[in-house]
């Protein structure tokens, strides 16, 4: 579905990505996970072609989205929903109507269509009494899910998710998880999701791969990621007590 070839990307006089290649299937759950700077929405940005390799090239369905240009660029875009770290939602317009924009500048639907496709989604998110509302009268987990409701609104191929648990409480955060995991089963789209929350990437990731000088040193199921014996895997997994739940349990005794 989308395939980097030997990608390198510099920003600031600094190599950000060094000859990064990699696949994301189709239909499955793509994390990639690292400690902040490494470069993971630097990676998510070229999938969409909002950054644009300095070598290499990112193909999505086999076509080079790096060299694409105008309506065949405009084309391809439209295959991505985009869930921005901070929700990104127009603070003058109501939940509906952050929710209804792609559509509104996107498509020739009438305004009844515009409406029941965004009372649908906002409902596939949990929203659905809260349309009116403006971003500033919801709490941050439910910016959130606005900001996934516009991202998925046009039933895009392919979604890109970069930090949906950042900012949240634990319990909010886990039922962003849940979300993220329902809307991939029901809908069947391909995921790609940016985070440094390893119990966010154990719980909604079909591969996760951990990104650390400009590539990948391990791609890998859940269950795998959890037993590589890669050095900067096992500092990235302690850090979060993910390996040492034992030690942890001990230590509140």
């Amino acid at each position: 579905m989308i395939r980097f070839e030997s990608v390198t990307k510099a920003l600031g006089g600094k190599t950000v990505l060094s000859g990064l290649s990699f696949e994301v299937r189709k239909g499955e759950t793509f994390v990639i996970v690292g400690p902040s700077g490494v470069g993971k929405s630097v990676t998510l940005k070229h999938m969409a072609r909002l950054l644009t390799p300095d070598e290499g090239r990112v193909l999505v369905g086999g076509e080079d989205i790096s060299q694409a240009v105008g309506g065949r660029l405009e084309r391809m875009r439209e295959r991505f929903g985009y869930l921005f770290q901070g929700g990104a939602l127009l603070a003058w317009l109501s939940v509906g109507e952050n929710v209804a924009l792609p559509l509104r500048e996107k498509t020739k639907l009438p305004a009844s269509e515009v409406e029941a496709k965004v009372y649908h989604t906002l409902g596939l998110v949990g929203l659905e009494e809260d349309a009116e509302k403006t971003p500033d009268e919801i709490s941050g987990g439910m910016r959130k899910r606005a900001g996934l409701a516009r991202a998925i609104v046009r039933d895009p191929e392919i979604v890109l998710y970069d930090e949906p648990t950042s900012g949240l409480d634990p319990v909010t955060a886990r039922a962003i998880d849940a979300l993220i995991a329902r809307l991939q089963r029901e809908l069947g789209m391909t995921s790609v999701v940016v985070t440094h929350d390893l119990h966010s990437a154990l719980s909604i990731g079909s591969r996760i791969a951990m990104l650390h000088d400009g590539r990948f040193v391990e791609v890998s199921t859940p269950d795998e990621f959890v037993r590589s014996r890669q050095p900067e895997v096992c500092r990235f997994l302690e850090s979060q007590f993910i390996t040492k739940k034992g030690v942890w349990e001990r230590n509140l005794k």
